[in-house]
């Protein structure tokens, strides 16, 4: 089975439980804190790896995250690719969840935003044609690495998370399945008042945009759905009580891919994301709140 490469973010999460999001010069208190492994590229790994793909990450963090690497060993992520810095601390966010069970977050890029050209090459000589890439956008320097990853005949999958106008000026037309939500995608068709209400013109603008390209839609309380080839994949959501949705986006991401690249159908995949992405919102915390394949299988059974 081809490999998939994870070129991605890994940070530590400062997790604090409000009963809502603070406002402009308000001061609360947090019920409580807990830290957590994060970062979407680590979180992208473990979720990949979890459904079954062979997964490698790559990356950079300082020597205060080095826990991160055994978080992501112990899930069977392959860290053979990631840089540990010395003079650079890991990056960071801090998360407030909500009674709610949603989230607000700021990010520090850290470590996150030292990746460079000459690294990229070194871990890029380590694939081949066949391979999959999957970036998000929480590092540096990804425009050399579509570009260089295209050359290589590796797959290129984009999850533009955090979107930022500086994604428009990507080569895009080297990706090959963007992985996208309704505010990403509308940034993406430059869209500057609120996205389509219905997602049929929302995709069909998309796969104009991106004809050569495979389109994943995530929906929310709406499900998801799917573009490219000429087909059409609605999926609907599952609904499990709520306790944070952190990570529920990029398990969703992982498990597709993931599922894509063990054989499965699209809308075989579809249905799994949508399983897996249900399943991570009733832990709390990034990473350790991703199943395993056997657990969302165990679970849906």
């Amino acid at each position: 089975m081809a490999r998939v490469l994870c070129f991605g973010s890994m940070n530590i999460d400062y997790t604090y439980k409000v009963r809502h999001f603070v406002k402009k010069g308000e001061t609360i208190s947090a019920d409580s804190l807990r830290i957590f492994s994060g970062g979407k590229g680590l979180n992208q790994a473990i979720a990949l790896s979890r459904a079954g793909a062979e997964t490698c990450l790559a990356g950079c963090i300082g020597e205060d995250g080095l826990f991160l690497l055994k978080e992501l060993e112990a899930a069977g992520v392959d860290t053979g690719y990631v840089c540990v810095l010395g003079d650079v601390r890991t990056g960071s966010a801090v998360i407030q969840n909500d009674a709610e069970g949603d989230n607000c977050i700021i990010l520090y890029g850290g470590a996150n935003r030292a990746v460079t050209r000459e690294q990229a090459d070194t871990v890029l000589a380590g694939f081949q044609r066949g391979d999959c890439l999957v970036l998000q956008n929480e590092i540096n320097e990804i425009p050399y690495i579509i570009r260089r990853a295209y050359e290589r005949g590796m797959r290129v999958v984009l999850n533009p998370s955090p979107m930022e106008v500086s994604v428009l000026s990507f080569p895009l037309e080297y990706v090959d399945c963007f992985m996208l939500n309704r505010v990403e995608s509308a940034q993406l068709l430059e869209i500057e008042n609120e996205p389509p209400a219905a997602e049929a013109e929302l995709m069909a603008a998309l796969g104009e945009k991106f004809p050569a390209a495979e389109i994943i839609l995530t929906l929310g309380e709406r499900g998801s759905a799917y573009i490219g080839g000429g087909e059409t994949v609605r999926q609907r959501p599952y609904h499990i009580k709520t306790v944070d949705t952190t990570a529920a986006g990029d398990t969703f991401t992982g498990f597709f891919i993931g599922g894509r690249m063990r054989g499965l159908s699209v809308p075989e995949a579809m249905d799994l994301a949508s399983k897996a992405a249900a399943l991570s919102v009733t832990k709390p915390g990034a990473s350790p709140s991703i199943p395993t394949l056997a657990e969302v299988t165990e679970y849906f059974s």
